[in-house]
């Protein structure tokens, strides 16, 4: 058995904003606001979600990153709101995924041919080449409200179509909850490894939902998301002629982004140089490809669409105590358990 660490993946910031050195002024976060435009929601589809069995995806990392492979099932162990319980099976293997590609794309920071503007598109095409033959991509972008480019497809040239057309932004805003959670309300009930991939300053100016209201609906929704921090080494630049509250932002900012991934059973990176990005997009996808999935059917029978605390563990099944790692010299090790925190139960139909 491979080593593994208890910290979940979340490697140094980086920027790739290195190719244009001229620009480290930062834009002011806007202020003004306009009321936002209704989703339309006749563009949502609709997916078929499971009834009675629950899933749970969950990663077993070591201190680098690096997916723990060969657990026994016998070793994994489910609590849903604190019991214990009864697992049918942990399967383990790679597998198409659905990932939805999120992208801020803000006047105030994507000005086109502008440091920021370059950063988003390398990330972006840079992930989407990335992807499978038979993975399912969708491309979102929001600043006002999210607008899907391209549907859920295997279609590697529609996704590229729907990149092309991220030229010029039109709204200084960037309505980063209300995008999340349109976003994983479409995702919800797709069925199998899915994601949301999220590129994004992580401000949000003024989404019609709260910081909090957009936790729970993530964590009820149970979509991981992975985030990718911009900005990160013309923050650095810029910082010394920031003011302090402009330097809070941007630290929360970051903070929201991290929440949103952790809680979500996601991960979330900040890359400083461009160098950084092919390793965030093997992550990713290790993350994504290599899970255990655990399947049980939850003793509490109750359709009452409230929400479940999931908590994953590594036991000893002989005296479960929590499972203890060593490496190849014998030396113990921590390991970092990745998994969703919970999901809401169905409701019965009158």
């Amino acid at each position: 058995m491979r080593p593994s660490a208890p910290t979940v993946a979340r490697p140094k910031t980086a920027d790739t904003d290195s190719a244009s050195p001229a620009e480290p002024e930062l834009p002011k976060i806007p202020s003004r606001i306009r009321k936002p435009a209704e989703p339309d929601v006749n563009t949502m589809p609709s997916f078929k979600a499971g009834v009675d069995l629950v899933t749970v995806d969950a990663a077993i990392l070591d201190n680098k990153g690096n997916f723990v492979p060969g657990i026994p099932g016998g070793n994994f162990r489910i609590l849903e709101d604190g019991v214990p319980q009864k697992i049918q099976k942990v399967d383990m293997g790679e597998a198409p995924i659905t990932v939805a590609l999120l992208i801020e794309f803000s006047s105030s920071f994507q000005r086109t041919w502008g440091p920021v503007w370059y950063q988003t598109l390398q990330l972006a095409f840079g992930f989407v080449s990335t992807l499978k033959a038979q993975d399912n991509c969708a491309v979102i972008a929001y600043d006002i409200k999210p607008e899907i480019l391209t549907d859920f497809t295997t279609d590697r040239q529609k996704i590229q179509e729907a990149l092309n057309r991220l030229q010029m932004a039109t709204w200084a805003e960037a309505n980063l909850y209300d995008a999340l959670i349109d976003t994983t309300d479409r995702m919800s009930g797709v069925e199998g490894r899915k994601a949301i991939v999220l590129l994004s300053s992580g401000i949000d100016t003024f989404s019609k939902t709260t910081f909090d209201q957009t936790r729970k609906a993530l964590q009820q929704n149970g979509v991981p998301i992975y985030a990718i921090g911009l900005m990160q080494a013309l923050r650095i630049i810029a910082e010394a002629r920031m003011s302090s509250s402009q330097q809070m932002d941007y630290l929360q900012a970051d903070n929201q982004m991290r929440t949103f991934a952790s809680e979500t059973g996601g991960q979330s990176f900040f890359p400083r140089f461009e160098g950084e990005f092919p390793t965030i997009f093997q992550a990713v996808h290790r993350a994504l490809r290599s899970q255990y999935v655990i399947t049980y059917s939850s003793s509490n029978k109750a359709r009452d669409g409230a929400f479940r605390k999931l908590k994953v563990e590594l036991v000893n099944p002989a005296t479960n105590e929590p499972l203890p790692m060593k490496d190849e010299k014998g030396k113990p090790i921590k390991y970092s358990i990745v998994a969703k925190a919970g999901y809401k139960a169905p409701r019965a139909v009158d």
